[in-house]
């Protein structure tokens, strides 16, 4: 029973680690902060603002599995090999699992320039239908 409490709390603390990095904007992510709440990202799935992507940086069978619409696929372990794809000037909403990869990526990208980011968190948090393939 103590060794099943040990894991159980290791398992509370990385989870507590891992989501409280959703609605971290990078230094000029603060527009994209009104799109934090699911149903105003919905808005944006429905009316695409071409200055906005959505990003999602799982691995490319999760995203085929099942991703938010109009979202990109940029999986964290290819996203710094496909820097020519992601424009600086483009305003990047990021999201995975529990937000922790997002916010990963997040802090890989600010050091070469990117300014324009927002970690949506994980797409557990959209109560929406999914899309599934590309």
């Amino acid at each position: 029973m103590k060794q099943f409490l040990k894991v159980l709390a290791a398992a509370a603390v990385i989870g507590i680690v891992m989501s409280c990095s959703t609605g971290y904007t990078a230094s000029e992510g603060d527009i994209l902060e009104k799109y934090l709440e699911p149903e105003s990202l919905l808005v944006l799935t429905q009316n695409p603002d071409p200055a906005i992507w959505i990003i999602d940086v799982r691995p490319g069978g999760a995203y085929d599995n099942g991703h938010i619409p109009t979202a990109k696929s940029f999986p964290s372990g290819e996203i710094m090999d496909r820097l020519e794809e992601l424009p600086q000037t483009q305003y990047l909403i990021f999201y995975c699992e529990t937000g922790g990869r997002a916010q990963m990526v997040i802090d890989k990208l600010e050091p070469r320039g990117y300014t324009r980011m927002l970690n949506w968190g994980g797409y557990t948090r959209w109560p929406y239908d999914l899309v599934t393939g590309d």
